[in-house]
């Protein structure tokens, strides 16, 4: 089994910054990819980039080119999101999740998940 924890949302302006954090416990957590995903009110749960657990190659989504950042401590078991230039439309539930395998970006292929975390830009 593995547990993953979110961390680090909140209320921030048009154009700042936040840093997510995911703690995962339970497995090796080096043995997996691991992928954020943001859920606003009324829509579908979608990607917004994902890690390769072996390489660490980054894979980004539209939304997240050019302003996020993926990263891993595989040493202390945690994924992280840094957003910079945030807009409005950013405004979402942040979930952190964890499949074996290659980055997928459908949320069906990811087997663990985060409790999420609110992530709310205003203009």
């Amino acid at each position: 089994q593995v547990q993953l924890v979110e961390s680090g949302g909140g209320l921030v302006q048009a154009g700042g910054s936040l840093r997510l954090s995911c703690v995962v416990s339970g497995r090796a957590f080096d043995l997996y990819s691991m992928g954020w995903f943001h859920q606003a009110p009324g829509k579908e749960r979608e990607f917004v980039v994902g890690i390769e657990w072996n390489r660490g190659n980054p894979y980004y989504g539209d939304s997240a080119k050019g302003r996020f950042t993926i990263s891993r401590d595989n040493a202390k078991n945690t994924l992280y999101l840094q957003m910079n230039s945030l807009k409005p439309e950013d405004t979402a539930v942040y979930y952190c999740a964890a499949r074996r395998g290659v980055i997928l970006t459908r949320r069906e292929n990811y087997e663990y998940w985060g409790q999420g975390t609110q992530v709310t830009v205003s203009s």
